[in-house]
């Protein structure tokens, strides 16, 4: 037989969808694959239930029903000010995933080089090395997550960089970038012509003082922004596959046509109902952030009770907690194939009963001393997994 393909040799199976199949597997509370527990919008789901018995049910219009996109159209001008036109400027994929992905095919070519943030979501260099082409990191800074411009500028000039992503808030750190940051980055990507595409889908979990700023306002940006988010996050529908890409008319162009040669197009039924959620006014969305913040109070107090060194999130709803007191060693003296934290999480999912993220799965540099835990869940899950966090002492070496 001929060899499978060279661009995937090196790839593993989602570090992040193997912990919840672990989690399965022995019955552990599930804070690791960021889904929610709790219901969506009641108004959502009532929707549903009216379209179900008459439709649609064919094919949508490949980019996406015509009311869905102008209903998004208007969102996004209410929040950011900027209009999209539903024609030529919006495109609605199966999630954010396929979203990255027809954004970056249709912006890399094989060769090209594409600038990430480390600690990054998992399939940011997935995605890049399925284009054919290369990541360069740039890393955050381990005591407050900002970056060194200068650090920054080496990667972007570099020859061959095409492009930037940037996951703001980010998945897995909950850094909120702030507008002085986000200037930074807009005038290198204007500076050495470079796209940015943006993961934004938790634009809406944002916990005060912080503030999203979307980087497409910027001066000279709009033109060079390639925006994808979902629908998941915002409304608790991660199983609808609902995303969408925002980006002027010549990029979204070929963003269509690559989209439409990956999936089609995204469930017309969902589409339909998914309009009722896209139309709500302000108060779902204070009291989304009024929710989370609840969440991320219970978990984060409880987490400090058990002593745990933690990330303060700023957005998002993820935490990395710090397991070096555990006793289970760097990758350098680690037995056998697996990492300590990689290890770590699977001890704990299966003794202590509460399923992590490796955080060595986000990083580009040697971290191996993290787990990523999540707090999307209702009150009594989040309470029950801190009294089996209680065991960790298990755990100690």
């Amino acid at each position: 037989m001929k060899p499978l393909s060279e661009r995937t040799e090196t790839f593993t199976d989602s570090v992040i969808r193997r912990m919840t199949r672990i989690a399965n597997a022995c019955g552990a509370i599930n804070l690791s694959q960021g889904f929610p527990d709790f219901d969506p919008p009641e108004a959502l789901t009532r929707r549903l239930a009216e379209i179900a018995p008459v439709g649609p049910h064919q094919y949508a219009i490949t980019f996406g029903a015509q009311n869905f996109r102008e209903a998004l159209s208007d969102k996004q001008f209410h929040f950011s000010g900027l209009r999209y036109d539903p024609q030529k400027e919006i495109v609605i994929t199966c999630g954010s995933t396929e979203a990255m992905m027809a954004s970056m095919m249709s912006v890399c070519n094989p060769g090209d080089k594409v600038v990430l943030f480390s600690p990054f979501y998992e399939n940011y260099s997935a995605d890049t090395i399925l284009c054919g082409a290369t990541p360069v990191y740039v890393p955050l800074s381990p005591v407050d997550l900002s970056f060194d411009a200068d650090v920054l500028e080496s990667a972007m000039k570099q020859p061959g960089v095409k492009a930037l992503v940037l996951c703001n808030p980010a998945n897995p750190s909950g850094k909120v970038f702030t507008r002085e940051e986000l200037s930074v980055i807009a005038s290198l990507a204007v500076k050495y012509d470079l796209y940015v595409i943006t993961d934004e889908v938790y634009e809406h979990i944002i916990y005060a003082p912080h503030r999203h700023t979307y980087i497409s306002t910027l001066p000279g940006m709009f033109e060079r922004t390639i925006e994808c988010s979902s629908l998941s996050k915002t409304y608790s529908i991660t199983g609808w596959r609902l995303g969408y890409v925002l980006a002027a008319a010549p990029v979204m162009d070929r963003v269509k046509k690559v989209h439409d040669f990956l999936t089609v197009g995204a469930a017309a039924p969902l589409m339909e109902a998914a309009v009722t959620a896209l139309r709500f006014d302000d108060s779902y969305y204070t009291g989304l952030q009024a929710h989370y913040t609840h969440m991320r109070q219970v978990f984060t107090e409880g987490l400090r009770n058990l002593g745990l060194r933690f990330s303060e999130p700023q957005g998002a709803y993820f935490v990395l907690i710090d397991i070096s007191e555990f006793g289970y060693g760097s990758r350098s003296s680690q037995a056998g194939d697996k990492l300590p934290d990689e290890q770590f999480c699977i001890d704990m999912a299966q003794k202590v009963g509460v399923a992590a993220v490796p955080g060595s799965s986000f990083f580009r540099e040697p971290v191996d001393h993290l787990v990523r835990l999540h707090f999307a869940k209702k009150d009594e899950t989040l309470y029950e997994a801190l009294n089996r966090l209680e065991g960790l002492k298990k755990l100690k070496r």
